[in-house]
């Protein structure tokens, strides 16, 4: 009898370890503004694993002339895996979409699915064929307060002959602050040499959103991106 329950349960066991690919739903895609085309462009995308039996959520990107389509998937286990506890499990995915021509964009998110989305992407023509006109902090971590719109931008400079020049930032108008923190390079010699440093950024109260997204310009036409709750 336990040889025929186990023979049974085989193919259930082993479909169940099976990952398939499944679309996630979406909660919100941000489209940073002020890319142009020697930039490395950015959009984020913010949703939820409804369980866990979702894993690892990943984008892929396929364009088409001025069309965009980005799928955000994971690895589905079905629901008879021992380890898929009911839990839901938010996530923020940065997907790079590289250099673009100046422009209008149409982004389609998980398109034919009902966690679909669109959006338009502008991309503008660059004053000069520098990858960057500016040298920005390498920050690699935000740190925010439910109770204040001041944040710190924490990280570290590559030598210690750059130090903070400003910290400018440009509104998408809708749901997005891109924070730009410009470096100045005090001495001519720059050894290598790790310096960590601690900025204080007051999110401007400009955008009638709950929630909007911090998308931080860092070196090498990287960013950090966070999801900033703004206080009442």
């Amino acid at each position: 009898m336990k040889f025929l329950l186990m023979f049974v349960l085989a193919p259930v066991v082993a479909f169940a370890g099976i990952p398939e690919k499944k679309k996630v739903p979406i909660e919100h895609v941000y489209i940073p503004s002020g890319f142009d085309d020697n930039d490395t462009v950015e959009i984020v995308v913010t949703g939820f694993l409804p369980n866990l039996c979702h894993k690892s959520p990943k984008a892929s990107v396929r364009m088409t002339g001025r069309d965009i389509e980005i799928n955000v998937t994971s690895l589905y286990y079905h629901e008879s895996n021992p380890f898929c506890p009911e839990m839901v499990v938010p996530f923020i995915e940065t997907v790079t979409l590289g250099l673009l021509r100046d422009g209008t964009y149409n982004v389609s998110v998980n398109g034919n699915s009902e966690f679909a989305s669109s959006s338009i992407l502008e991309i503008g023509r660059a004053s000069s064929s520098a990858v960057d006109e500016y040298n920005y902090a390498y920050v690699d971590y935000v740190e925010k307060n439910e109770d204040s719109n001041i944040v710190k931008l924490k990280g570290y400079h590559v030598s210690d002959c750059f130090v903070l020049d400003s910290i400018d930032y440009r509104s998408n108008g809708v749901d997005t602050y891109s924070i730009l923190p410009k470096l100045r390079q005090v001495r001519e010699l720059c050894p290598m040499k790790l310096t960590p440093f601690s900025y204080e950024f007051r999110v401007p109260r400009e955008l009638n959103a709950p929630k909007v997204l911090l998308h931080v310009r860092t070196l090498n036409g990287k960013s950090h991106n966070t999801i900033f709750n703004q206080p009442e």
